[in-house]
């Protein structure tokens, strides 16, 4: 074994060359778009606000937002440059492949696989207790075995007795089923959830708008700068999701003219929904006041509009279903990227003959998130994310700069502005925030990054299509 082979880089005028099926390039720059919005706004808007407003940072969870949303920028210029460089799926794990090598690669690729399937669980459970709240708004009641995790407290469920967090692993198998009608059809359903959340999001933000008491803005900073901040590193999760709509490159029509500009549409159009949300949420409501868990449906009924608050909960079903959509699928790509270089077993490339989708790896993924959701309360699935996608920033800032430097004559259709300045930004935030995660969650990693180094040194090297290549020479 040599440090050579560890690190080959997969060079960036052969990854158009793979051996794979192949992907149908069917998705235009707003539907791109809105797979990212898709992926950017959920939670964030309609519980993580209020949460945040509360116990953090008070009306000051503004700053919380603008300040995510700068760091979150500095690593989306980062994806944009290597999303019009690298037309291709796998996103993190192939700009890291392609610049830094095959160990850092896999690395990255490995860790977003349990990342992104984790996502959708959580994400899955999240929209289960919208939807049973709904239903008690309409005085429908579902019968408590099937509302919650085993070790989740239900009335009515005797100690021990079998449980399970159905309606989450019906949703997480649906999203699994969406993807694979072929990318057209999916992303039609996705774009249609996400008007639909953007309508109901600006809804909110027009009715609100003409609540606002500006004495509530008062103090603006209750828990001082330190809690604007310490909220930034809470809603950080809530300003990413484009990371995983760039790995639909390779589904994109014109994946090195539109996909820059789909990250950075994306995240600008959710920051801007986000602030406005903000500042009519804390304006309407007393910071002390508001409901951490349903900030805005509490905040409508406690002035007479329950009607708002039911199409809230409907809204915030729609909204979040899209996270789930685009973590999924960012999931799928990644595999089925990994698999084509060898990786992970061939089996997992293989696409569907008519609907040109990786369905195998689509469906195991889904199954996977099904399981976790399902059988695991909510905080323990939490906390198998967010270190992962971190580190992917960490990565793709990192690489971004090396390949600057190596290669500066390749043909950019984007450029990171203000480099190396801006990726370095990107580094720091993202380290930083990593010092925020429990032990749990180190824990979690690293025994997940074990497994992966063993899969890789027994497996995946010596099947690498990289590793083939060079014996050849």
């Amino acid at each position: 074994m040599t440090t050579q082979g560890v690190f080959r880089r997969k060079p960036i005028d052969q990854i158009a060359d793979d051996s794979g099926d192949g992907l149908t390039r069917t998705l235009g720059l707003w539907q791109l778009t809105a797979i990212g919005i898709g992926g950017i706004i959920g939670a964030g808007i309609f519980s993580l606000a209020g949460a945040v407003a509360n116990k953090t940072a008070g009306p000051a969870v503004l700053i919380s937002f603008l300040v995510a949303g700068i760091a979150s920028a500095a690593a989306a210029f980062s994806y944009a440059e290597f999303a019009g460089l690298i037309p291709k799926a796998g996103s993190a794990y192939t700009y890291g492949y392609a610049v830094l090598g095959e160990i850092v690669g896999w690395f990255i690729g490995w860790d977003l696989l349990l990342e992104y399937t984790a996502i959708v669980a959580v994400v899955a459970i999240g929209i289960s207790g919208y939807f049973t709240e709904l239903l008690s708004l309409l005085n429908i009641h579902l019968p408590q075995w099937m509302l919650g995790a085993p070790g989740t407290e239900s009335q009515g469920v005797e100690p021990g007795s079998y449980k399970v967090n159905l309606f989450a692993v019906i949703l997480c198998l649906l999203i699994a089923y969406v993807l694979n009608l072929g990318m057209k059809n999916a992303a039609r359903f996705e774009t249609t959830l996400v008007y639909l959340k953007i309508a109901v999001v600006l809804l909110v933000i027009g009715v609100g708008v003409f609540h606002i008491n500006t004495a509530n803005y008062n103090p603006f900073f209750p828990f001082g700068l330190s809690g604007a901040f310490t909220g930034a590193a809470t809603v950080f999760f809530a300003v990413f999701g484009y990371d995983a709509m760039s790995t639909a490159a390779e589904e994109s029509k014109d994946s090195q003219r539109h996909m820059p500009k789909a990250i950075i549409y994306s995240l600008a159009i959710s920051m801007v929904l986000y602030v406005l949300a903000c500042l009519v949420l804390t304006g309407m409501v007393n910071y002390k006041d508001i409901d951490a868990e349903s900030a805005f449906a509490t905040a409508f009924a406690d002035i007479g509009y329950n009607w708002l608050g039911i199409i809230i909960s409907v809204g915030a079903i729609l909204g979040i279903t899209t996270v789930l959509f685009t973590f999924l699928l960012g999931a799928a790509r990644v595999g089925y990227s990994m698999s084509r270089d060898g990786l992970l077993p061939k089996w997992f490339a293989k696409t569907h003959p008519v609907k040109h989708v990786p369905s195998r790896i689509t469906w195991v993924l889904g199954i996977a998130s099904a399981v976790i959701a399902g059988f695991l309360p909510i905080a323990e699935a939490a906390e198998l994310t967010n270190i992962g996608i971190l580190l992917a920033f960490v990565v793709v800032c990192v690489a971004v700069i090396v390949l600057r430097y190596k290669q500066p004559d390749l043909p950019r259709t984007f450029r990171t502005p203000g480099m190396p300045v801006v990726p370095i930004i990107g580094v720091i935030f993202s380290i930083w925030l990593i010092t925020f995660l429990n032990p749990e969650t180190w824990a979690r990693f690293a025994i997940w990054f074990v497994i992966g180094m063993v899969i890789y040194f027994t497996y995946s090297r010596r099947n690498s299509v990289m590793e083939k290549q060079q014996s050849k020479q």
